[in-house]
């Protein structure tokens, strides 16, 4: 499954985020995975979240990121959620269309039931419309 935090800078997209990672950690029986595009959220994470600071790594373009999420759901049976804050940015998808993207970490999702959680900067009018029953 995944659930879209849509907003436009500045609305407290992470903030929302952040507290739907503590609310996970307390109940969650495998791992949890916070994908960001710096390290600044590092200390507000709990020990038992791993940050991924995606812009350590040479990550391109959309492809390249779903590779990059693939990469992560195979190397952790355990994984249970994840979290990709600021999504546009660290998928390289600002200005493109995200829908196709979408749908692939839908795929990704169902196949290794793993639930993602994506901030976005955007308004909910300006998302697709086949996503707007993600949003939370």
């Amino acid at each position: 499954m995944v659930q879209i935090i849509a907003g436009v800078k500045g609305e407290g997209k992470t903030k929302r985020m952040l507290d739907h990672v503590h609310e996970a950690v307390k109940t969650a029986k495998g791992n949890i995975v916070y994908l960001d595009k710096s390290a600044q959220n590092m200390h507000e994470l709990d020990n038992k979240v791993r940050l991924i600071n995606v812009s350590e790594y040479p990550i391109q373009n959309s492809d390249q990121f779903i590779g990059f999420v693939c990469g992560i759901c195979s190397q952790d049976y355990d994984l249970e959620e994840m979290y990709l804050d600021g999504f546009l940015k660290i998928a390289k998808l600002e200005g493109a269309d995200i829908a196709p993207v979408l749908d692939q970490l839908n795929h990704i999702s169902e196949q290794f039931k793993v639930k993602m959680v994506l901030s976005i900067s955007m308004s909910r009018d300006a998302l697709p419309e086949s996503v707007k029953s993600q949003v939370i």
